[in-house]
């Protein structure tokens, strides 16, 4: 009979603290929800990579869960500030271990929301380049004009001064002719060559005229656009077929000095 009395008073005593505790878990986790799909609706009208949105998706459904958990225990009676400093000195630690972790992972999110550069966007920065193919939390993937892939850590990129080329790219090129050379004979043909190329983009308009004035030869600039991806070809047909129209035309090119790309 007296732990039937027992039961009872630890029944009228925490039953009432437990079911609003529980009360308060349930609805913890319908707000954690209704948390998660209104900042997946918020985050599906930004350019965010779809891993990138899933895991901020989470951490919000976690803030929340977590806090309405901590107000449950307290209902409960339990301690709430010797819980709280303990996960304090365990975050602590596991900090100062993933610091490098955490270090990229905020570098990650600062890259995504103040995007310096895009998927497709061709970038350079500490003597790396090529196109990016990748942005995460933890690294951004490029793949470099050799199709390797480049992984770099996200914490390596912010703070740099950084090279984004966007989608197109400018070729430079210079060819030498000799002096007695007809001018604008030799423009109108590289006009011709470039305006009929298929990789030249027509906007922006590419720039040609005399760079520079040398010994013993005049040097024609020859600046087009062209897309990222075509930067290597357009590059080599370009060259190829200045000279070959230029040796059809019969343009000389002074002995010592060659076709260059610079």
């Amino acid at each position: 009979m007296n732990a039937m009395d027992t039961v009872t008073q630890y029944a009228v005593q925490y039953g009432l603290q437990a079911l609003v505790a529980l009360c308060i878990f349930a609805v913890g986790v319908m707000a954690s929800r209704w948390a998660g799909n209104f900042t997946q609706q918020s985050l599906e009208r930004q350019t965010l990579e779809p891993p990138v949105r899933l895991l901020l998706v989470r951490i919000v459904k976690i803030i929340v869960l977590l806090f309405t958990t901590m107000i449950a225990l307290q209902t409960l009676g339990v301690p709430i500030a010797p819980l709280v400093a303990g996960v304090g000195v365990a975050g602590v630690g596991i900090g100062l271990a993933l610091q490098g972790v955490l270090s990229n992972v905020m570098a990650g999110l600062s890259i995504i929301f103040t995007k310096p550069y895009k998927v497709g966007e061709h970038i350079s920065f500490l003597g790396v380049h090529g196109d990016v193919v990748v942005i995460d939390i933890f690294s951004t993937t490029l793949v470099h004009p050799d199709r390797s892939r480049v992984i770099i850590p996200n914490r390596k990129i912010v703070g740099e001064i950084l090279h984004n080329f966007g989608t197109i790219r400018q070729i430079h090129l210079t060819v030498d002719v000799a002096y007695k050379t007809d001018l604008n004979q030799a423009l109108a043909i590289v006009q011709d060559i470039i305006i009929n190329h298929p990789r030249v983009l027509k906007d922006p308009a590419p720039s040609i005229g005399v760079g520079s004035l040398g010994h013993p030869a005049v040097t024609i600039a020859v600046e087009p656009w062209t897309a990222v991806s075509h930067y290597a070809s357009a590059q080599g047909e370009l060259n190829k077929a200045i000279i070959e129209r230029f040796r059809a035309a019969q343009i000389e090119f002074p002995a010592s000095v060659t076709t260059t790309t610079v």
